[in-house]
């Protein structure tokens, strides 16, 4: 990954995600973002929204220039420097920290499944009372036809690596129910995609 990495699908759907965020959170708090990958989101939301505190994280170690280098060039005061964090570990974070927004985009139909089981057991551990995850990325849905550029995307997906592939949303609701989460709200989003908002039931 280069110095500071860029990805299209990030800038286009920052601004749709951040829409949502403001109607879904409260006016300040504390913010876990997973897999923040380049960094572009965590540093579009912090400037949006300057009361709340954000940790980015990701798995890669070499993603952590990238993140630091997009919020350096906002001059943003409002997020921790990145830390490595794997969602597989059965330890996320020193002591007992908690955070009223567990953030994750496009995750999930890039990693193992397990991930999915993994992320809602650990959101569990670390959100503070009323606190929630959001997840976005594509989903499929029972009932819902699926476009055509999901099912291409799921295809080409499993074509590189069979662990991979677009997830159920009811498979993923299953997999919150046993950590104790529940889907609080459903939003469609551009390009096919879903918002999903889950608390502890």
């Amino acid at each position: 990954m280069p110095k500071t990495s860029f990805s299209p699908a990030a800038d286009r759907n920052k601004q749709p995600i951040l829409d949502v965020l403001r109607d879904v959170l409260p006016e300040h708090g504390n913010a876990l973002e997973i897999a923040s990958g380049t960094g572009q989101h965590v540093a579009w939301f912090a400037a949006a929204l300057p009361q709340w505190a954000w940790q980015p994280t990701d798995a890669m170690p070499v993603a952590m220039e990238s993140i630091s280098e997009h919020v350096a060039e906002r001059g943003l005061g409002n997020v921790r420097p990145p830390l490595v964090l794997d969602v597989m570990a059965p330890v996320w974070l020193p002591g007992d920290s908690k955070f009223d927004l567990i953030y994750c985009a496009n995750m999930l139909h890039i990693s193992p499944w397990a991930t999915c089981a993994a992320l809602m057991q650990g959101a569990a551990r670390h959100l503070a009372p009323g606190g929630v995850l959001v997840t976005y990325g594509p989903y499929l849905e029972d009932g819902v036809p699926t476009s055509e550029g999901n099912l291409s995307f799921d295809q080409s997906l499993r074509t590189q690596d069979p662990a991979w592939g677009i997830r159920r949303k009811e498979d993923v609701a299953q997999e919150a129910a046993r950590a104790g989460l529940r889907l609080q709200a459903r939003h469609a989003m551009p390009a096919n995609n879903l918002l999903l908002v889950w608390g502890k039931a």
